[in-house]
C-alpha cells in the first residue's frame, strides 16, 4: 500500500510541474507581453530573492534530507527546530548586510532589494517545509502550492494592473504576500502530518549527528545551491543594471519559452537518476556507457524535433497572436537559448553521473567556472559589443557549451564514458539537412498555412528518416510496437 501511495504522490508531483509550466507558457504568450517593463521588475526581484534565500537556508533543508531519515521521531523534530532557528538567525544577518549595502549603487533600487529579502525569507521556509514533507512522503500538495500558486498569482496581478484596479507598486506587495500565503498553507498542511515539538535543547540531537559533519555538508550544499542560482539567474540581475527593465521582460519571455524544450528531459532525468546511481554503485560501467549513449541520443532526438519546429515556426506563431508586437523582440533570444537547452539535453545525464560518483565535488567547481564565464561574457557582450539581450543569450550559450564540455571531458577521463557515436553524428546530420531544406522552401503569404506546412513537413521528414535509419532505439522500438498493434486489428 505504501509503495502505491508513493507512486501516486510521484505522479501528482510530476503532473503539477507540467501544469505549472503550461500555465507559465500561456501567461508568457498572452499576458506578460502587455507590460514587459513590469515583468522585468518582477523577474529582477525574483532573481534577487533566489540568490538571497540559499544564504538564509545555508543548506539546512538539504541537511533534513540527508540526516532526517536516520533519526528517531523526537530527534527528527529537534533537527527541524534547529533548521527553523538557523533560517531566522541567517535572515537577520542577511538583513543587516543589506542595510550595509544600501549606500552602494550596485543594485537598481534598494526598495526592490528589501522586497526580494521578504520574498527570499518566505522561499527559505517554503523550501524547508517542502523538504520535511518529502521525508514523510507528502510532496504533491506542497508542490501544488509552490509551483502553481505563483504562476496563477502573477498573471492575475498583471491583469489587475492592466485594468488599473491596483498600481504597479501595489502589485509587487501583492506578489510578495502570495509567497507568504504559500509558506503559511504549506506549513499548515505539513503540521497536519508532522507535529513539531518547539523545544530548543539540541544535546541529544548532536549525540546522534556529528555536528562538524553536519556543518560541512550544509556548507557544501549551500555553496552548490548558491552557485547554481548565480549561474542560471545572474542574467535577470545584469540586464536591468546594464540595459533596462523592459529588456529584462523580453529576455524573461525568451527564457520561459526556450525552457519549455527541457520539459521531456526533466522526466527522463528523474526516471533514470536511481538507475545511474545503481550502475555507479555496482561499478557497471559498460551498462552505464550503453545507457549514456542511448539516453543522450533520445534526448537530442526529442529536443531537436521541438527546436526545429520552434526555429521554423516561432515567427509565424507570434504573428497569429494578439500580443505579437511585444513578442517579436524575444524571437532571437528564444532561438539562442533554445539551442542552449538542446546542447544541454544532447549531452545526456553527465551531471548525474558526476553527482552520484565519488567525484561529486567537481560539479561545484564546474558551476563556479560557469558563473565566472557567464558574468564576464555578459559584461563584454553588453558593454563592449552593445549586443543587448541577444548578447546575454549568446553569453549563456557559450558558457553552457563550455560547462557541458568540461563535464564530458571529466567523465571521459575518470570513467571512459562518452555519449556520442557514429549514429549520433548521423542523427545530427539528418536534423541539420531537414532543417535547411524546410527553411529554404518558399514562404507562403498566409502565416497560419506557412506555420503548418513548414513545421509539419519538418516533423514528418525527421520522424520517417530517423525511423528508417534506426538511429534512436527507444523511438524505433515504440513505433514498431504500435505498428504491430495496428496490423493485429
Amino acid at each position: 500500500m505504501k509503495n502505491k501511495a508513493d507512486h501516486r504522490q510521484a505522479f501528482f508531483f510530476t503532473l503539477i510541474n507540467y501544469v505549472g509550466i503550461l500555465i507559465g507558457i500561456f501567461s508568457t504568450l498572452f499576458v506578460y507581453p502587455k507590460n514587459k517593463e513590469m515583468l522585468g521588475v518582477f523577474r529582477y526581484i525574483e532573481s534577487l530573492a533566489q540568490i538571497l534565500f540559499p544564504i538564509m537556508l545555508l543548506g539546512v533543508s538539504q541537511v533534513l534530507i540527508k540526516f532526517g531519515p536516520k533519526l528517531d521521531n523526537h530527534q527528527e523534530k529537534q533537527l527541524f527546530n534547529y533548521s527553523v532557528l538557523s533560517i531566522l538567525f541567517m535572515s537577520v544577518l542577511v538583513l543587516i548586510a543589506l542595510g550595509g549595502f544600501s549606500f552602494l549603487s550596485i543594485f537598481k533600487k534598494m526598495d526592490y532589494i528589501y522586497l526580494a529579502f521578504v520574498m527570499g525569507f518566505f522561499m527559505a521556509f517554503i523550501d524547508l517545509f517542502k523538504k520535511q514533507a518529502t521525508i514523510i512522503q507528502k510532496i504533491s500538495v506542497p508542490a501544488f502550492f509552490d509551483n502553481i500558486v505563483p504562476k496563477i498569482a502573477l498573471p492575475l496581478i498583471f491583469i489587475l494592473v492592466l485594468h488599473q484596479y491596483i498600481s504597479s507598486e501595489q502589485s509587487l506587495i501583492f506578489y510578495i504576500i502570495s509567497y507568504g500565503l504559500i509558506a503559511l498553507f504549506v506549513a499548515v498542511y505539513l503540521f497536519c502530518y508532522f507535529q513539531p515539538e518547539f523545544k530548543f535543547d539540541f544535546k541529544s540531537l548532536f549525540l546522534q549527528i556529528d555536528k562538524k559533519e553536519m556543518y560541512r555538508f550544509s556548507l557544501f550544499a549551500f555553496a552548490g545551491s548558491l552557485g547554481s542560482v548565480f549561474a542560471f539567474r545572474i542574467d535577470a540581475i545584469m540586464i536591468p543594471k546594464f540595459i533596462s527593465m523592459e529588456a529584462n521582460g523580453s529576455f524573461s519571455i525568451g527564457v520561459t519559452l526556450a525552457s519549455a524544450l527541457a520539459i521531456p528531459a526533466t522526466g527522463v532525468f528523474t526516471l533514470y537518476a536511481p538507475i545511474i546511481s545503481n550502475y555507479i554503485k555496482n561499478n557497471a560501467m559498460e551498462e552505464l556507457n550503453v545507457k549514456y549513449k542511448e539516453i543522450s541520443k533520445l534526448l537530442f532526438f526529442i529536443g531537436a524535433l521541438l527546436y526545429s519546429c520552434i526555429f521554423l515556426g516561432i515567427e509565424n506563431l507570434f504573428l497569429l497572436l494578439p500580443t505579437h508586437d511585444n513578442l517579436m523582440a524575444s524571437v532571437s533570444v528564444i532561438l539562442i537559448l533554445g539551442f542552449n537547452v538542446l546542447v544541454n539535453m544532447g549531452t545526456g545525464f553527465n551531471g548525474e553521473i558526476i553527482t552520484y560518483s565519488k567525484y561529486y565535488r567537481f560539479n561545484l567547481i564546474a558551476i563556479i567556472v560557469l558563473i565566472v564565464l557567464n558574468i564576464s561574457l555578459n559584461i563584454i557582450f553588453i558593454t563592449v559589443f552593445n549586443l543587448g539581450i541577444e548578447g546575454v543569450a549568446f553569453a549563456s550559450l557559450i558558457a553552457m557549451v563550455l560547462f557541458n564540455l568540461s563535464k564530458l571531458i571529466f567523465i571521459y577521463q575518470k570513467f571512459q564514458l562518452f555519449p556520442f557515436d557514429a549514429s549520433y553524428l548521423k542523427l545530427v546530420l539528418v536534423f541539420l539537412i531537414v532543417l535547411l531544406v524546410c527553411y529554404f522552401l518558399p514562404t507562403l503569404e498566409n502565416n497560419y498555412f506557412n506555420l503548418i506546412y513548414k513545421t509539419g513537413l519538418s516533423l514528418l521528414l525527421n520522424l520517417m528518416i530517423i525511423y528508417k535509419m534506426k538511429l534512436v532505439y527507444s523511438y524505433h522500438f515504440w513505433v514498431d510496437k504500435m505498428l504491430v498493434k495496428i496490423k493485429s486489428r
